[in-house]
């Protein structure tokens, strides 16, 4: 009868093992089925507006980031290739870059890090930011303006700077620019408020 024992003990602790390796398995399964699911959820819808903006100085990206926040647009930072450095937007230095610059028209053709905004054709509406130099827009915008195509969309300039109008400045670049609905534009102080940005942004529509 000892030996009946042995064998019925030895099936129980075999069906007993194989139970357990089963449930391991599923817990297994259910712990690595969690992430997989949380990564093809909560997509953000995408916006119809984008800011587009250069800034030398960091005045112009404030203004940009108000203006994103208000329409709920994207931000796309037009980046030289070669950075300017402090010493470079010396314009009280004649031999400082920004000053060789606007003495020689054909250095002006600044290149970009790119000029390819992702989900372009998807915008309709496009601020586009700059400090003035000179009474122009920076050149780094010109050549963000000439590489991309703005039919079809409303283009709204805006500039910074201590005390010079937008002037022409914004109407040069439409004339770089392959079509668009281009209007006038406004000038911002070096250190706007938020409120004030705001309220402009919210005439524009």
């Amino acid at each position: 009868m000892n030996w009946h024992k042995r064998l019925i003990a030895c099936i129980v602790g075999a069906m007993t093992a194989v139970s357990l390796a089963a449930c391991g398995g599923g817990a297994g399964t259910a712990a690595t089925s969690t992430p997989q699911a949380a990564q093809t959820t909560g997509a953000a819808e995408h916006t119809s507006a984008l800011v587009a903006y250069f800034s030398a100085t960091g005045s112009t990206r404030h203004v940009a980031e108000e203006i994103a926040k208000v329409t709920d647009g994207a931000l796309f930072e037009i980046e030289p290739a070669d950075p300017y450095t402090a010493a470079d937007l010396d314009y009280n230095d004649a031999d400082s870059r920004i000053s060789r610059e606007h003495d020689d028209e054909s250095l002006r053709d600044v290149k970009l890090r790119t000029t390819e905004v992702p989900n372009w054709d998807d915008y309709t509406t496009i601020y586009i930011g700059y400090p003035i130099w000179w009474g122009a827009a920076a050149w780094p915008v010109s050549t963000f303006v000439r590489a991309n195509d703005f039919s079809g969309k409303t283009v709204i300039p805006f500039c910074t700077s201590a005390s010079s109008s937008i002037d022409s400045s914004a109407s040069e670049l439409a004339k770089l620019a392959n079509g668009g609905d281009w209007k006038d534009g406004q000038r911002f102080s070096s250190s706007e408020s938020a409120q004030n940005v705001e309220a402009w942004v919210k005439q524009q529509s």
